[in-house]
């Protein structure tokens, strides 16, 4: 089993250290360095360019971040990386690029956002892309498809169900995705506690939150889970550096 231990030290911030997409926006890299700066780890989404490459973005569609009609993958990584995210300095980054900028000083958590039948691929790109990183780091997918492809390719990183629902049926489908052997999950924090969260926590399954944004929030993250993901408040628990 990889080592998965960092998932759970310390809060991790959630598209990196935003401020609610005023100055510093989400998945960007001046939002990644203030996490770093404050010791947090950083959680990102990715998604698939058209010419292959992983770049960190959280929509399909471009208008809310870039103000642009389009998917994202209609763009190739280049393209891509001339687009001004939300009016400011920072553009769209590779996965690559990431990597350079973090470098292992804080762990990353990294949530991969396909489509079936698109993308063809992606769990392969992401993985080698990450072939030579040097840090703690984990991924995740609320996608079924792309978490029985990391398995099957043998990622070196835990792999963990991003997951939501309170209904049995629900349930029965997150138990299905983590017969791949997954090693943690990641979880609505407004739906917990829950059946399914308490079972897995009895097997030694380590478990973070989504989205945290208020200490109580972080209280009750407290009680049922393991870790949060959280965004526009500074939680303590962050790393000295």
């Amino acid at each position: 089993m990889p080592k998965i231990e960092f998932l759970t030290a310390r809060p991790i911030a959630h598209r990196g250290q935003h401020d609610g997409n005023v100055a510093v926006w989400e998945n960007t890299l001046s939002a990644f360095k203030r996490a770093i700066a404050n010791g947090y780890a950083i959680e990102c989404d990715l998604q698939y360019a058209a010419d292959g490459v992983p770049v960190v973005f959280h929509d399909d569609d471009m208008e809310r971040l870039c103000k642009i009609k389009g998917d994202v993958r209609a763009k190739t990584s280049s393209e891509l990386g001339l687009i001004a995210i939300g009016g400011t300095s920072d553009k769209v980054p590779t996965l690559k690029a990431l990597l350079r900028l973090v470098k292992g000083q804080v762990p990353l958590v990294i949530e991969l956002k396909g489509r079936k039948g698109d993308d063809d691929g992606f769990a392969a790109a992401v993985l080698e892309d990450l072939e030579d990183y040097d840090g703690d780091l984990a991924l995740m997918s609320f996608d079924e498809w792309l978490l029985k492809d990391l398995k099957e390719l043998g990622s070196p990183w835990p792999v963990g169900l991003t997951a939501e629902g309170t209904k049995d049926e629900e349930f029965a489908a997150h138990r299905k995705a983590m017969d791949y052997g997954l090693d943690f999950i990641s979880y609505c924090v407004d739906h917990l506690p829950n059946a399914f969260i308490t079972e897995q926590r009895g097997k030694g399954i380590p478990v973070i939150t989504w989205t945290v944004r208020t200490p109580e929030q972080a209280a009750h993250s407290a009680r049922h889970a393991d870790q949060i993901t959280f965004e526009l408040f500074e939680p303590e628990g962050a790393s000295s550096r």
